[in-house]
């Protein structure tokens, strides 16, 4: 977050994704049906992966906010490291 490399929500994800600027997504996996599917589908279509291994609390906590269950990474270099 501090790196400013990350988008937190599912409007704005979708709208980076739409414009090619998201390139690792991190989905909460206690996140609504909806949302999954929204996300999924759209990141397969851009080709984008989807890592849906943690909680929305853990996610959270991972970057100091709450009530977000999806974030994007911004930055290649970042997806990177993360990997």
């Amino acid at each position: 977050m501090r790196a400013g490399a990350l988008v937190t929500g599912q409007e704005i994800v979708e709208e980076y994704l739409r414009s090619k600027k998201v390139f690792y997504i991190f989905l909460a996996n206690d996140a609504s049906n909806n949302t999954k599917k929204a996300i999924n589908d759209k990141a397969k279509f851009y080709n984008v992966e989807v890592c849906d291994k943690y909680s929305s609390s853990e996610l959270n906590q991972a970057i100091g906010k709450t009530g977000r269950m999806v974030f994007g990474i911004t930055s290649m270099n970042f997806v990177k490291i993360l990997k």
